[in-house]
């Protein structure tokens, strides 16, 4: 019995040394290396080990130091000083399954489509971590990351698993090309629903919070998101958000608020900018709402050569449209304002009253051509109930007949401004007069002007006008059918014979004030030359009784020989094209 004792006792004493051996070898750089070409030798992964750490106070941990892990032939996923394996009796059935995975101090890039750690963990926390990855459809690179994941189980495509809750910290965050500083996320994965709960950055030198969810088929429903004090300079035109923003899947809007924000990129700028949406779904670049609202104001609004000052807006919209409640908006040292709706059936925009009003505007080079542009296929029409014009200020310096309009007032009624998506003037009533006047070099006083129009044809019913010591007085009609045919008469008395010239018939032979009569003919179809088909008449009297009478056959004057140029200013171009109407 004692030798039996004996024996025993040895064997025990044996085995303790040899526990006592491994666990001191196990703690060698030995073990180590043998632990990473043993892992790199019977799996797909190259693992290296520095070091391997047990600290009895914490019985159930492991530390591995200076880990570095990788699949064959890609990128390394993982690079920590130190990775800390909270062990339990699960170990036994499945060894890839650890209470806690704790990683510090290093990289974690999980942005390969293959990539992902071997392992699963009740809990995964990172510290002081560099993060790399796609999560739900997001690219993230992180700096500074603090983080905690429980359960961690990632599956193929998705580093957070399909069920698991999630917080992070992180110091630098880049999600789809935007920085973002002190960052913090909390939320979770739920049936391949993305949920945050809370979300907050700072961003652009302002702060962000929100609270929003992504659908499993990739549709965003943002409950809340503010953007505060945002100063965002951007080097890429508007033309570019406006095709990131159509390239968007569908997002619903809650409620956002931007406040305070300045905006600028080039050519383009928005200043003190505040901006709140309510209840608005965007797809695509379409949107729906059944209660929706959009109110901003800004102190000012650049977007190329347009600049506007204190612009107000508030819009509601419904399934039926949308309601311009207000606009109003400073423009070219005036005023601008107006209500209306716009239909999302027929896309028409029905404006209840537009006031313009103090303007100084001197209209661009190319705005026959801007005229003739069709309008975008979310607008069909344009229609005024009441335009109000006041004070106004209208310059066109075009070299072929330049003209200015001083003190301009108007009133007009129903007005169609836009019919399938052409301007011109297809509807309703008009009157125009200003102080002063200037056609081609030649001033006139109070100008006055009245039209009617319908779908058949515009009729100017009064047009006259003074000048230094006579006056003018002229009718015109014109077709609104694709021809344009028009009618045009102009009388003058006691006025510069020389004026016609100038605003376009070819010569007149005589000088000094008279009276005169011109009677025009011809059309103004788009793409043909103004004076070919021109056909009219003039019958002039100067102050010596004189009489002349020319004929205007297909824009050639017939009857009487030609006078000098007069070197005020050039008359028409002979090639002179009328744009649309």
């Amino acid at each position: 019995m004692k030798f039996l004792g004996k024996l025993v006792l040895t064997v025990l004493l044996v085995c303790v040394l040899v526990i006592v051996l491994g666990y001191v070898l196990l703690q060698t750089q030995w073990a180590a290396g043998w632990l990473s070409r043993w892992v790199s030798a019977n799996s797909d992964y190259r693992l290296t080990v520095g070091k391997i750490n047990h600290d009895w106070s914490a019985p159930s941990s492991l530390t591995l130091q200076h880990v570095r892990l990788a699949r064959a032939n890609q990128p390394e996923m993982l690079n920590a000083e130190e990775v800390n394996l909270g062990l339990s009796w699960q170990q036994v059935s499945q060894p890839g399954h650890i209470d806690r995975l704790t990683l510090r101090n290093g990289s974690l890039n999980l942005s390969h489509p293959n990539a992902g750690l071997p392992v699963q963990a009740n809990l995964l926390q990172l510290s002081n971590m560099r993060l790399v990855a796609g999560i739900d459809r997001l690219s993230v690179t992180a700096q500074q990351v603090d983080a905690g994941i429980a359960p961690w189980r990632p599956a193929p495509g998705r580093v957070l698993g399909n069920d698991a809750e999630f917080q992070l910290s992180a110091g630098e965050m880049t999600i789809n090309d935007m920085p973002a500083t002190q960052v913090l996320v909390q939320g979770r994965i739920q049936q391949n629903r993305l949920l945050l709960n809370n979300v907050g950055a700072d961003f652009a030198r302002g702060q962000l919070t929100a609270n929003a969810s992504r659908d499993a088929d990739g549709s965003w429903n943002i409950n809340n998101l503010r953007l505060s004090n945002i100063r965002l300079q951007s080097p890429h035109p508007l033309a570019t958000f406006r095709q990131d923003f159509d390239a968007l899947p569908k997002i619903t809007l809650q409620r956002l608020d931007l406040i305070d924000a300045r905006l600028q990129g080039p050519d383009w700028a928005f200043n003190d900018l505040d901006v709140t949406l309510q209840n608005m779904t965007f797809d695509h670049g379409d949107w729906q709402s059944d209660d929706g609202s959009i109110a901003f104001n800004a102190s000012d609004l650049i977007n190329g050569s347009l600049h506007v000052t204190d612009p107000i807006v508030d819009l509601a919209f419904d399934q039926q449209g949308m309601t311009i409640k207000q606009l109003s908006t400073r423009w070219q040292n005036g005023l601008l304002r107006t209500t209306g709706h716009w239909s999302r059936a027929d896309r028409q925009l029905q404006l209840d009253e537009l006031v313009v009003a103090a303007l100084e505007y001197t209209l661009p080079g190319d705005w026959q051509a801007l005229w003739m542009q069709p309008l975008p296929a979310w607008l069909s029409g344009v229609s005024v109930s009441k335009l109000t014009a006041n004070r106004n200020l209208i310059i066109d310096v075009s070299p072929d007949f330049p003209f200015q309009l001083t003190a301009l007032d108007g009133t007009g009624n129903d007005l169609v401004l836009a019919r399938d998506h052409q301007w011109g003037i297809w509807g309703g009533k008009l009157t125009l007069n200003a102080s002063d006047a200037t056609f081609n070099k030649i001033d006139v006083r109070r100008p006055s002007l009245s039209l009617t129009a319908d779908a058949d044809q515009i009729a100017v019913t009064e047009l006259s006008a003074f000048t230094q010591a006579g006056l003018l007085e002229s009718t015109a009609t014109l077709s609104q059918q694709p021809q344009r045919t028009f009618s045009v008469t102009l009388n003058g008395r006691a006025v510069p014979l020389a004026l016609v010239q100038n605003w376009g018939w070819p010569t007149v032979p005589a000088s000094g004030d008279g009276t005169f009569q011109v009677q025009l003919q011809g059309q103004l179809a788009a793409g043909t030359p103004l004076k070919t088909g021109l056909n009219g008449q003039l019958t002039a009297t100067d102050a010596q009784g004189q009489q002349i009478t020319q004929q205007m056959i297909n824009g050639t004057v017939t009857g009487a020989a030609p006078a000098p140029a007069t070197p005020a200013a050039a008359p028409l171009p002979q090639n002179l094209t009328p744009p649309a109407p």
